[in-house]
């Protein structure tokens, strides 16, 4: 079955590069003749003095030689000071929120050297007027203080779709950070629709996740802006994941690896297969009106119970007590995994939002963005969608050359996904 109310995929305009807006302001050197003859650091800070109409979602450059930033403090025109933290390269700081339009910023960035000489550069620049360009709204698929599964990538959808010629900007303006330290990457879909961020493996249970989408005021190509500034930190629980099989018409459940209990379920008939693939779970309902009049092969309206999404076209995981004579037997839903109400019931307490859920052996694929699909491809495909060089540790080795007796090979195209039951 499919349920009527689908995610609303909303997306966010974004802009350039941080703050490349032109030269410097005149240098003050300190500690002239106290440390002999070594030379102090050289500062470049960007925007320039007196830089005007800067956007909303400037971030303070910075390029030392012969030194490291040592201190940075701007503040307004009312003297109150902005908070924010450096970029993990150095190369710029980034306000904790967007900048207000029409106002006047100084900032003060002090770099000092190995000898401990210091070099400091100031820089006066007043900001743009609230935009009037059209916002590309942006939703962030990951809610402030939740327990998420160790599939749940961080999911932002956009709406309208970012231009490949953008990705990069907006790319640029979203920051994740793991405690204890995970590292991945963002990859986009094709259409630019969403971009998730996943690390190579699976998270650690206990993980932290912090995520920032800095994309308020951020100018993207000439035509939009982004529409809002999202940040939330949340963490990863126990491990749990199902596995169905559409030979044996079981599922799995899993945890820590170990399998806890196998349930029967009924998967989408012929006509409205299941798709296969590796999808999380989106929602939980107790609850759930399924209505498909209107869609293809629906018309029907049924309420259900402990119904948890894994697709935005409408698969779920349900209690089916109309089906349970076929579960274990034959696919008889419209394209969702029916079990059992007291499977269903005892799922709900298992389960979290960010779950693996893996299905094999059906007639069609899961496709891109059906659903939070980042865990539907390799390593080394997801790498691949990421708009910014990926750091060396995180690169997919080099391919093997193949033996010359190799046939070369692939996977077909993905069918479309159906909706169902």
């Amino acid at each position: 079955m499919e349920l009527r109310q689908r995610l609303t995929l909303f997306a966010v305009t974004v802009a350039a590069t941080p703050l490349v807006l032109g030269g410097c302001t005149t240098e003050r050197k300190s500690g002239a003749g106290a440390q002999g003859r070594a030379a102090p650091p050289e500062l470049t800070i960007t925007p320039s003095e007196r830089a005007q109409d800067v956007p909303l979602s400037a971030e303070v450059g910075t390029a030392v030689k012969g030194g490291r930033i040592s201190a940075v403090r701007i503040i307004d025109d009312k003297g109150v000071q902005v908070a924010g933290e450096p970029r993990e390269d150095g190369s710029a700081w980034v306000p904790s929120r967007p900048l207000q339009p029409r106002r006047t910023y100084t900032a003060e960035v002090t770099a000092t050297g190995d000898s401990g000489k210091t070099t400091t550069r100031k820089t006066t620049f007043t900001t743009m007027p609230k935009p009037t360009k059209p916002a590309i709204t942006s939703t962030l698929y990951f809610t402030d203080n939740q327990t998420y599964g160790t599939a749940m990538p961080v999911t932002l959808a956009f709406d309208p779709p970012i231009s490949k010629e953008a990705r990069a900007d907006v790319q640029r303006r979203l920051f994740v950070k793991t405690n204890p330290p995970q590292p991945g990457t963002w990859s986009w879909l094709d259409d630019g629709s969403q971009a998730y961020y996943r690390a190579p493996d699976f998270w650690r249970p206990g993980t932290t996740i912090s995520v920032r989408a800095g994309l308020g005021g951020l100018p993207i190509g000439k035509d939009w802006v982004g529409d809002a500034d999202q940040s939330a930190t949340s963490k990863i629980g126990r491990q749990v994941s199902l596995e169905i099989d559409n030979a044996t018409k079981q599922m799995s459940v899993m945890r820590d690896g170990k399998l806890i209990r196998r349930i029967p379920v009924s998967l989408g008939k012929p006509s409205t297969p299941t798709s296969s693939g590796k999808m999380v779970i989106m929602e939980k309902h107790q609850y759930a009106t399924f209505d498909t009049r209107g869609e293809p092969n629906g018309g029907y309206v049924v309420d259900v119970e402990d119904a948890q999404r894994l697709t935005n076209g409408g698969e779920f995981i349900h209690g089916a007590p109309w089906s349970e004579g076929d579960q274990g037997k034959t696919n008889v839903s419209h394209g969702c995994t029916n079990v059992s109400a007291a499977a269903a019931d005892w799922l709900m307490n298992v389960t979290q939002v960010g779950d693996l859920v893996t299905f094999k052996g059906t007639e069609v694929q899961l496709q891109p963005g059906n659903g939070w699909t980042a865990w539907n491809v390799s390593w080394d495909e997801f790498v691949k969608g990421s708009a910014l060089p990926v750091p060396a540790g995180l690169r997919p080795a080099p391919a093997l050359a193949p033996h010359p007796g190799a046939v070369a090979g692939g996977s077909p195209a993905p069918a479309p996904s159906v909706t169902g039951d």
